[in-house]
């Protein structure tokens, strides 16, 4: 798989603008400061626990049983969903903080950044392409950037697109993402159809 391509699609799920006025509610109790620097400990959490999947997939598909097409049959029907909310978001979301509290990997490494879509598409990517590992972890990379730069600017992307915007710019990740989930779907399918 390409590189760019994986990047996207993980960028994708990631969906860091439509994140962005959860992080803003988490956050807006803390010293600007203490912001900053709780943000950067929960990308980096989410990093460690995205190549931890990246690179114990094959290990946990195993001890698990789970079928390559199976894989690929639930991580599209997953996508879907998620995509399916992003283009239509349901209203208030909980983030089970209490008023006040400082997240701590709950829920902004996990399951806003590193969330089980995000997971299941590392899944199935390792396992599909098992001999690039290093492409892949690359791709990994590029996604936690672009989704570090857009979270820790969150305060000028918030005031450029503005809400109208971000919800958008989510909807159109959304459309993309409903392509990208269904490809899977089908992939799964003709696989399993074929074995």
């Amino acid at each position: 798989m390409e590189i760019f391509s994986a990047a996207t699609m993980l960028f994708l799920i990631m969906d860091p603008l439509g994140n962005l006025p959860i992080v803003l509610s988490i956050l807006k109790h803390l010293d600007p400061k203490r912001r900053r620097k709780v943000l950067v400990r929960e990308l980096l959490c989410a990093l460690a626990i995205l190549l931890l999947f990246l690179y114990a997939g094959r290990i946990i598909l195993n001890f698990l049983h789970v079928q390559p097409e199976t894989l690929s049959i639930s991580g599209g029907v997953i996508l879907f969903i998620i995509a399916i909310r992003m283009i239509f978001p349901s209203a208030g979301s909980i983030t089970g903080l209490a008023a006040g509290e400082e997240p701590f990997i709950v829920p902004l490494a996990i399951p806003m950044i590193a969330g089980p879509s995000v997971i299941a598409a590392l899944l199935l990517l390792s396992n599909q392409y098992p001999t690039q590992m290093v492409e892949l972890s690359i791709a990994v990379i590029l996604a936690w950037v672009g989704t570090f730069i857009i979270l820790m600017f969150y305060g000028f992307f918030h005031r450029i697109l503005g809400e109208r915007g971000l919800k958008a710019i989510e909807r159109l990740m959304g459309l993309l993402l409903v392509m990208i989930s269904t490809q899977m779907f089908l992939d799964g399918l003709k696989s399993y159809m074929q074995g």
